[in-house]
């Protein structure tokens, strides 16, 4: 089997890193000061294996019992856990394609029969006739694309489908809407991870929202202790400051629509995004190439190869000096090529 391949990670300081969809802010004050205090003398316990405290926050946030919250070691966590709870080795799993590259590797790890779904050539949904699987990632926003898709048309395909949809909303927080209501169908998990919106993508905390039984399956499959110490304690301070997300969220979403527009005129098609990042075809040049020259200016965007992603590029949304950086970096190769 291929592992999952994540975004290449750099120690030089002076990168401009714009290809993992970091928050380019920090976290929540209250969360940092979480950490600080953290007493190191009770790292010799284990943790509380069940998050009962960081669950009640997210419960209480959504308007759920505490029976339809699961803590997970970041949203991947659940979404590796859903595929041993809910597909039988004689079983299927499908998602979209483009979309999260790991669901693949989740599938190989599982030794199961695959249904991806192809987009269209705008990377729009629709299911084929008579569609059915066990378990099905819906990523929505999508990723690499961006695109939300509606709820309605999400709420019916849950409906349909005699198996578990997993509504992964990893970027979620910087959309127009979300489907956690959606769980009250029955077949239906919705993952979230603070990785993003709340800048603790080091942490590694992420959570699921489902039915009582259906989050009671993940339960009985979870690590022992999967939520460390610090995690929980850190984790449960951001949540209790959805403020302070909120800001950075306006701020990433102001940054993406200016980002977006200079795009634009500079003749690129850039897809409308609901996330932290872009997904666009650039002008004049091939994504590979663009990439490539980037990268030897010390700017990292991402690259996918492949038949249905390869003439585009993703873009993590920046803070503005990064963004200045980037498109910077545009005009000085597009006046080479110009030049040449």
């Amino acid at each position: 089997m291929k592992p999952y391949t994540p975004g290449e990670q750099s120690l030089d300081p002076d990168i401009v890193k714009l290809n993992t969809n970091e928050n380019p802010y920090p976290p929540s004050p209250r969360a940092v000061r979480a950490f600080r205090a953290f007493d190191s003398r009770r790292l010799r316990l284990y943790p509380d294996p069940m998050s009962l405290e960081v669950r009640r926050r997210i419960a209480s946030m959504h308007g759920f019992e505490i029976d339809m919250v699961f803590a997970g070691n970041g949203s991947d966590e659940v979404l590796a856990l859903c595929t041993r709870a809910f597909v039988e080795d004689s079983g299927t799993i499908g998602w979209f394609d483009p979309s999260y590259s790991l669901y693949p590797v989740l599938a190989d790890i599982r030794n199961v029969s695959v249904k991806p779904v192809e987009l269209d050539e705008e990377f729009g949904w629709r299911m084929p006739a008579k569609y059915g699987c066990s378990l099905f990632f819906l990523t929505n926003p999508n990723a690499p694309t961006g695109i939300m898709y509606k709820k309605a048309d999400v709420r019916r395909f849950c409906r349909n489908l005699n198996g578990v949809v997993v509504i992964d909303e990893a970027y979620v927080d910087f959309s127009s809407g979300n489907c956690a209501d959606l769980v009250k169908l029955g077949n239906v998990v919705v993952a979230r991870t603070l990785s993003k919106a709340y800048s603790l993508a080091g942490l590694r905390f992420g959570y699921a929202l489902g039915a009582p039984d259906v989050i009671g399956a993940l339960f009985k499959l979870k690590d022992s202790y999967n939520n460390d110490m610090i995690a929980q304690r850190v984790a449960l301070a951001a949540l209790e400051d959805v403020a302070h997300m909120r800001k950075n969220v306006r701020r990433i979403v102001a940054i993406r629509e200016r980002l977006s527009g200079a795009l634009r005129q500079r003749g690129w098609l850039v897809y409308p995004s609901e996330t932290n990042f872009l997904w666009a075809r650039p002008s004049g040049i091939s994504a590979g190439d663009l990439y490539a020259r980037l990268r030897e200016r010390k700017i990292l965007i991402r690259y996918f190869p492949g038949a249905r992603t390869g003439d585009y590029v993703r873009i993590t949304i920046g803070a503005d000096n990064q963004v200045c950086a980037l498109l910077a970096a545009l005009d000085d190769i597009a006046g080479q090529r110009l030049r040449r």
